[in-house]
């Protein structure tokens, strides 16, 4: 059985090696465009990758050293949040969004349901000092680091040295999470030629490019744009979207345009996590839109599908899970590191 699961890898490799290219020392997918991140100002290396692994589930980085980042951005989840409606910090305090989903994260120019962190390496800021995620100051973090014995070895394979400082530290988190490419979906291997849709999902895809496309746009099936969907506001949160960050009225109830990819592994949907299941988002664009609350002009005349056009668009919108990214042990608990117990 091992020698098969090994062929298949193998095998598999192959057939996708005609749309990678590897410029910065980490294989990328040829036909996801350009990079944003500027890989010049924080060169790749496996050894920082393996030090942002660490970093990212040790809940050494919040103030009780009860939630790390893989507490609200699982693996199996596609590196998303499907146990609560809302994410939840330190003793159990409960935040305004849903985690969302990690991957693909080099073709991203902003971060954050609002976009509140532009640059990669800035964001872990923001949930580590955060009063309702982890709740920490960054001093204290490096503090901790330093004490801890396996960080400096960690740190000096990763940079030549064993200082440990927050620059440092960021880089290494932006680089496991750069590492973290999904682009081994069945849309992905039909685009390359090495399959092909059934005739229920070709006609799902034809759905999807007329009505979906314009903001969940190929191949990374977002626009990396903020926009008003139509959702009524819950006002209990009192979250108002982009325009917590641009202090303008006209952002208001604007959210990143999230990628459709993974949506077997990434529920519960949209920045609040209302919906459970596909086909209560395709509903809300059908049936039930916000017309009042600034919605984008694109869908004030709502979306017509018929009951068998539904069916077909989550057939599509199915061959965009990766499983092998999901299950990839590489992105997992680095147990070598860490005392699993420690989570």
């Amino acid at each position: 059985m091992r020698v098969l699961i090994i062929i298949s890898v193998l095998v598999g490799t192959l057939l996708l090696s005609s749309y990678y290219q590897d410029p910065n020392g980490l294989a990328f997918p040829d036909h996801f465009g350009n990079l944003q991140y500027d890989f010049s100002k924080n060169l790749y290396s496996d050894a920082k990758v393996e030090l942002g692994r660490a970093l990212f589930y040790d809940p050494i980085l919040s103030k009780d050293s009860t939630i790390s980042c893989a507490s609200c951005h699982s693996p199996f989840n596609a590196f998303a949040h499907t146990d609560h409606t809302l994410s939840h910090g330190i003793h159990d305090s409960i935040g305004t969004r849903n985690a969302p989903s990690l991957f693909n994260l080099a073709w991203k120019s902003s971060f954050m349901w609002d976009g509140a962190s532009n640059h990669l390496d800035m964001q872990a800021l923001a949930p580590i000092t955060h009063e309702d995620e982890m709740a920490e100051s960054i001093e204290h973090v490096l503090d901790k680091l330093s004490q801890k014995p396996v960080y400096p070895t960690l740190f000096e394979a990763a940079f030549g040295d064993t200082l440990i400082n927050t620059e440092r530290m960021l880089k290494a988190l932006s680089q496991f999470q750069l590492s973290l490419i999904s682009a081994n979906s069945k849309y992905d291997k039909v685009k390359s030629g090495i399959d092909t849709f059934t005739i229920q999902e070709y006609n799902g895809y034809t759905v999807f490019k007329r009505h979906c496309g314009s903001c969940h746009t190929e191949p990374l099936f977002t626009n990396d744009q903020f926009r008003n969907n139509g959702l009524t506001p819950d006002t209990s949160l009192k979250d108002v979207g982009r325009a917590a960050v641009t202090l303008s009225d006209t952002d208001k109830y604007k959210y990143k345009v999230p990628s459709l990819r993974n949506l077997s592994y990434t529920y519960p949907y949209m920045h609040d996590g209302r919906f459970r299941k596909l086909y209560d988002v395709i509903n809300h664009y059908t049936d039930s839109l916000d017309l009042i609350h600034g919605i984008d002009p694109i869908l004030k005349n709502g979306i017509t599908l018929s009951e068998y056009e539904k069916v077909d668009l989550v057939a599509f919108l199915l061959t965009l899970d990766d499983k092998e990214f999901v299950y990839n042990p590489d992105h997992r608990f680095p147990r070598k590191l860490l005392k699993p117990t420690s989570l």
